[in-house]
């Protein structure tokens, strides 16, 4: 009699989940990511793999040469992860407990989540990174609008609103960040990546920021409370941050970047101490109050 998925046991639905994962996500599984994962026996493992085989004919091919669980072109998903599990397995991990709706233990919300990158799409680019391979993308930008390139993608970056994944853009010969959810298509592109397209090459990426941040001299009438907040010593927070992702930072957090902390809004606790830290960093547009011509001051 054939299995069907209201047969599984909790654990084998969590191995199966995990399955789907690794394909889905990564392109492939092997029999010792569930030994290491789970803590079981080569012959459970190869049971399992047949299980999710059976339930989901034609998603999974074995490849004898890697002997590895590759996916294939006529994939379709068996379980219903959301896109928030999803990243946050592909970029902090966790469980890998079978994505089903459950009620939590305490009473949870959360701020909307309102920019949402397509699955598929994603699955395109973590693969493309796990496989160290050019995708060609269909790109909404601001500036240019509709376009098509090529990029090299090697890592997913979140910015606090949206997430972006990190690349090097062959149009622009540049590495830049591409946001998840204006990328309508992605394909993969056969051939080498050059040395220039590699993430050792991308030094905004590569590059530390130390940045310094204490409550904000202007509008904190008890600077104490935000020291207390942030864990702060000495009165200060010193945190160490991506060259690329310092914009991001300092907008998620309304950090005052001006140099006399001279930004009156309600949402500026923090200030940014050590200004000359951002000298040589990208994407300072982001930073609130930040302006170039402040250099000298």
């Amino acid at each position: 009699m054939a299995t069907e998925p209201e047969d599984l046991t909790q654990p084998q639905r969590d191995r199966l989940a995990f399955i789907e994962l690794r394909v889905r996500f990564l392109g492939e599984v092997r029999r010792q990511d569930l030994f290491t994962r789970f803590s079981i026996q080569a012959a459970a493992a190869t049971r399992d793999l047949a299980t999710y085989k059976e339930l989901v004919p034609g998603n999974i091919d074995y490849d004898s040469k890697s002997k590895v669980y590759v996916r294939t072109e006529w994939f379709r998903p068996l379980f219903d992860f959301s896109t928030a599990r999803v990243l946050t397995w592909l970029t902090q991990g966790y469980g890998d407990n079978e994505p089903v709706r459950h009620r939590p233990l305490i009473a949870t919300e959360a701020a909307t989540e309102i920019s949402q990158p397509d699955l598929e799409t994603l699955s395109v680019i973590t693969r493309a990174v796990h496989r160290k391979m050019a995708v060609q993308i269909t790109y909404r930008a601001l500036t240019s609008g509709l376009t098509t390139r090529e990029i090299v993608p090697f890592a997913l970056a979140d910015s606090g609103s949206r997430w972006h994944v990190r690349a090097y853009d062959r149009r622009s010969q540049e590495f830049r960040d591409f946001v998840l959810a204006r990328i309508t298509d992605a394909h993969f592109v056969d051939g080498p990546i050059a040395d220039a397209e590699r993430p050792d090459q991308d030094i905004q990426w590569n590059r530390i920021v130390e940045l310094e941040l204490v409550p904000h001299p202007a509008n904190m009438r008890n600077p104490d409370t935000i020291e207390t907040e942030y864990g702060m010593s000495d009165g200060k927070l010193v945190t160490r941050v991506r060259a690329a992702l310092v914009g991001y930072m300092l907008r998620r957090w309304n950090v005052d970047c001006t140099p006399d902390h001279s930004l009156k809004g309600g949402e500026n606790h923090l200030w940014l101490k050590n200004r000359q830290a951002l000298y040589g960093v990208a994407n300072l547009v982001l930073a609130p109050g930040y302006k170039p011509e402040d250099e000298g001051a």
